[in-house]
Formats: structure tokens, C-alpha cells, sequence
């Protein structure tokens, strides 16, 4: 259905996506809305060359924005919380 670059769009870097992969061997990415999990643990696993246990998918709602008086949205989006079972992803090398 989706070439691996289109599923994964990039990193979600956070407080709490940090203290995920130093905690818990987690990684988080921000994927494609229509991307399922297998894709998904397919994408990591060629893009990085790890091994991935679990995948786990939320969908998050886009917030609401004024500029002026004008309201707007800005767009859903999905990101994933990938647990890897070996190996380790750097985004500070990768970058």
C-alpha cells in the first residue's frame, strides 16, 4: 500500500518521548493516519535495522486555533509508540 518513507513522517521528540526511550526502550515516531502496525513495525525495522517487539498506536486530535478572529484546526494526527526488542535508534546521529 505505502513505500516505508511515506509511513513513518519523523520522530516525535518530547519530554516524555525521551524519558520513553531512556525508561522503557521505546521509541516514538509520527506515522502516516492510514499506516497500521504491521506496517509500521516493517518501516522501522528496514529503515533502522532493530528488531521491534511491540507497536503500540494513538490517534491524536488536531487543536483548535484562533489567528485574529478567525478559528481554525490543525490536523489529526497518529503517532506510534514502537518497543524494540534489540538495538537502540539515535536521532542525534541519524540527524
Amino acid at each position: 500500500m505505502k513505500n516505508m518513507y511515506s509511513v513513518l513522517q519523523g520522530p516525535c521528540l518530547t519530554e516524555k518521548a525521551n524519558l520513553q526511550q531512556e525508561m522503557g526502550n521505546k521509541v516514538v515516531f509520527k506515522v502516516h493516519p492510514d499506516a497500521n502496525k504491521i506496517e509500521i513495525r516493517k518501516a522501522v525495522e528496514s529503515m533502522f535495522k532493530v528488531k521491534v517487539r511491540d507497536v503500540k498506536t494513538v490517534s491524536m486530535p488536531g487543536k483548535q486555533k484562533r489567528v485574529g478572529k478567525h478559528f481554525g484546526r490543525t490536523q489529526d494526527w497518529k503517532k506510534a509508540y514502537v518497543t524494540l526488542a534489540e538495538g537502540e535508534i539515535n536521532f542525534v546521529d541519524e540527524l
